[in-house]
């Protein structure tokens, strides 16, 4: 797994829930494998817009009190952003070797 691109991504019940330690605490046991942390950049715009879910580490869900698996329109924009970045830096890296 070194050398390979990598994301995270969380979802939890309420604001403020852990979806940042999440996140990290997930992060450590790839970086042990050498692998390439991507996070979700303020250069996305839906990052600096949403109200539901996103982080610079990472696309999380808010899933609500409730457990609402439905993603809101912004999770979604986020979570597309994050997989494309993931699959543009793949691709650069396969192109380099």
């Amino acid at each position: 797994m070194a050398g390979k691109p990598a994301c995270v991504f969380s979802s939890t019940a309420s604001h403020h829930g852990g979806q940042e330690s999440t996140l990290l605490s997930m992060m450590l046991p790839l970086l042990h494998h050498g692998m390439l942390l991507l996070g979700l950049p303020y250069t996305e715009p839906a990052l600096n817009a949403t109200r539901t879910g996103g982080t610079p580490y990472g696309v999380t869900h808010l899933a609500g009190p409730d457990g609402v698996p439905v993603l809101s329109p912004e999770e979604i924009t986020l979570a597309q952003a994050q997989g494309r970045r993931l699959a543009s830096i793949a691709a650069r890296l396969e192109s380099t070797c």
